[in-house]
């Protein structure tokens, strides 16, 4: 029952969203997110936290402004996807801007096939759909919701544009045929994992558990690696960009996989330093990996 009720819910939401005029639903998006904040205790503390350990100079004050505009963002952008996921190619692309897509190109060129790699940064759901459209559709590597109704719905949205999700059973094999055939995959390294797949890297100066699906992947099959992110530029609007693709480790590195994997980290935390209220600080990135056990707050 509960199932079903969110599901109704998004789906009234959706239905009264694509209605309205873009001012006002991302009006009402960054109002459910102060709500969230508001009430969200345990997430705002996690939040504001994590937020406390990644900029230690800066005030608690300045900190909370950081918290409540991350918030709002991810209200947004939640309300924006819905709206954009009834738009046509044609009215999604007048609404984005996109540069550097000659690295996405070129990446293709070399005929191995393409990881993009990109975070719960921006409007990433957003990248997926432009991308299908400016380059060619990708598999987007994900884990489905705990509600099937929801997720179900989710996966509509991800394929509008001509995109097909990678699910985590039989995901490698599937992202590995992906790669072979010379297409592209995204996938996301900003979460903490567990298991056999996990490497410990430096985020913000601090030990993070990162998965080494993407690294491994890249370096068994040439595959280049073109970060691609999103940033807000109006209501509804949006900045995406590619930059040139990870350098790869020299042959005679020790640890070819966690070097890559810290290169690849190293340039999300870049971009997250310039636009700290488009990142997701409310998961619990840095844990202590002995005393964790099942899976992760959220994945995407």
């Amino acid at each position: 029952m509960r199932h079903r009720l969110e599901s109704w819910l998004v789906a009234l939401a959706a239905f009264v969203i694509c209605r309205l005029p873009w001012r006002l639903v991302s009006a009402a998006g960054e109002g459910l997110g102060l709500a969230f904040y508001a009430i969200g205790s345990r997430r705002r503390r996690i939040a504001l936290d994590n937020l406390a350990r990644a900029f230690p100079e800066r005030g608690a004050a300045e900190r909370e402004r950081i918290a409540r505009r991350v918030f709002r963002h991810f209200g947004r952008m939640t309300f924006e996807l819905l709206k954009f996921s009834t738009l046509s190619p044609d009215d999604i692309l007048a609404r984005v801007e996109v540069e550097g897509t000659d690295y996405g190109r070129q990446a293709y060129a070399a005929g191995r096939g393409v990881f993009f790699l990109t975070a719960h940064f921006g409007s990433w759901e957003v990248d997926g759909l432009v991308h299908a459209l400016v380059l060619a559709p990708i598999g987007v590597m994900a884990r489905r919701l705990d509600n099937p109704r929801l997720d179900a719905m989710l996966e509509r949205m991800r394929q509008w544009t001509g995109n097909w999700v990678i699910y985590r059973n039989g995901g490698i094999r599937r992202a590995l045929r992906a790669l072979e055939s010379g297409q592209g995959v995204a996938i996301l390294i900003d979460q903490h994992v567990l298991g056999a797949d996990a490497i410990t890297v430096d985020f913000f100066g601090r030990p993070a558990a990162t998965t080494t699906a993407l690294a491994a992947l890249a370096l068994h099959t040439g595959a280049p690696v073109v970060p691609v992110f999103s940033i807000p530029t109006a209501p509804g609007r949006y900045r995406i960009v590619y930059e040139r693709p990870v350098e790869r480790p020299s042959a005679d590195s020790a640890d070819p996989v966690r070097e890559l994997t810290q290169r690849c980290t190293d340039v999300l935390e870049a971009y997250v330093r310039r636009h700290p209220d488009l990142w997701l600080w409310m998961h619990r990135r840095w844990r202590d990996p002995q005393a964790e056990t099942g899976r992760p707050d959220t994945d995407a």
